[in-house]
């Protein structure tokens, strides 16, 4: 009896034994689960880390410079080699123009009779400016048959003036008429005729000149002088030839900076501290050779007017390698005998 006991307390250790070994293990598979949630957490968290920098890196990869081939850098020198030589093509081609070299069609335009001519005089007049026209006509300027023979001799005379704001109206048709009766009118129809666009006229005058006349000189004269007519001719005469002849009573003088003034000059800030104008032929008479009556009429849309003609004209003048020739028997209010000008 005393035998059984023993064996069935031998019995109960024998299947307790593996309740005790089963905690363990639980335990154990519980941590496992625990650090492969982690690892996965840490690989998930890698993953998107890498994800992201992969993109900054192919970001900042199109932002960096492209590694040029050989090939690209041939190309590249190619580009600036030809850039070169077209900037020194335009460098050829404006001095060409500023030498009067022109289109095919510019240079067979010229005077109707193919002669050579020595000079266009354009005389500025306007349209309340009649008395003053047939005053000029019965004096130093020809008339009739005798302009045509001055023509012959190679000088052109017009009266130049505009059109007027209003196209077509008793102005502009009493212009015409008149001019049907004379014949001895440049009308300039893309110019408007007012005071205030004088400084325009000049562009005007010598584009529609040059392109009318194969004159050597060009000649503008205001309306409130007298002109010894032969002598300006003979003074052209002697200077037949000499091309960039950019003639004048030459002069200098202050810059009116307060609006209201007479001769106000709304740029006068563009002519530096001393506001002192620079060296240019006086508006009563101006001569350009026909190389520099061409660049005008080539570059007319681009030169920059302002509030004179004859610092207008000056302008175009400074960068130019033109010729200045002061000559004081233009200057018309001398008190030179032989001058060649004179106030009316």
């Amino acid at each position: 009896m005393e035998s059984l006991p023993t064996t069935m307390k031998s019995e109960r250790r024998g299947r307790s034994k593996p309740l005790q070994t089963s905690k363990p293990s639980l335990l154990m598979a519980f941590f496992s689960c625990l650090a492969w949630l982690y690892v996965a957490g840490r690989l998930w968290q890698d993953a998107e880390n890498r994800k992201v920098l992969t993109n900054l890196l192919y970001k900042n990869s199109l932002q960096r410079p492209k590694i040029l081939t050989v090939e690209d850098k041939l190309t590249v020198l190619g580009c600036r080699d030809l850039e070169r030589r077209i900037v020194e093509a335009e460098m050829e081609l404006t001095l060409a123009k500023s030498q009067g070299y022109l289109n095919k069609q510019l240079q067979q335009s010229g005077s109707s009779s193919g002669k050579k001519l020595l000079a266009v005089i354009g005389v500025y007049t306007g349209f309340g400016s009649r008395l003053k026209r047939n005053v000029f006509r019965g004096s130093w300027m020809p008339k009739g048959d005798a302009l045509r023979k001055l023509e012959e001799r190679g000088v052109v005379i017009r009266f130049v003036i505009g059109r007027s704001a209003n196209r077509g109206d008793s102005l502009d048709r009493n212009i015409n008429e008149e001019n049907r009766s004379t014949k001895d009118f440049l009308i300039l129809e893309g110019h408007e005729e007012a005071q205030e666009e004088l400084p325009k006229k000049a562009k005007f005058f010598l584009s529609t000149a040059v392109q009318k006349w194969d004159a050597d000189f060009f000649v503008k004269v205001d309306d409130n002088i007298d002109l010894d007519l032969e002598a300006l001719i003979g003074l052209l005469e002697r200077r037949r030839g000499q091309d960039g002849a950019y003639i004048g009573c030459m002069k200098s003088g202050d810059v009116i900076s307060e609006e209201g003034k007479p001769w106000y000059e709304p740029d006068w800030w563009k002519f530096g501290d001393e506001k002192s104008y620079f060296r240019h032929a006086g508006s009563a008479l101006i001569i350009l050779s026909k190389n520099l009556a061409q660049y005008v009429n080539i570059n007319s849309a681009s030169l920059k007017t302002y509030a004179h003609d004859d610092t207008s004209v000056g302008s175009w003048m400074m960068g130019l390698q033109a010729t200045y020739i002061d000559d004081n028997r233009l200057c018309c209010s001398s008190i030179r005998q032989d001058k060649v000008c004179s106030l009316a």
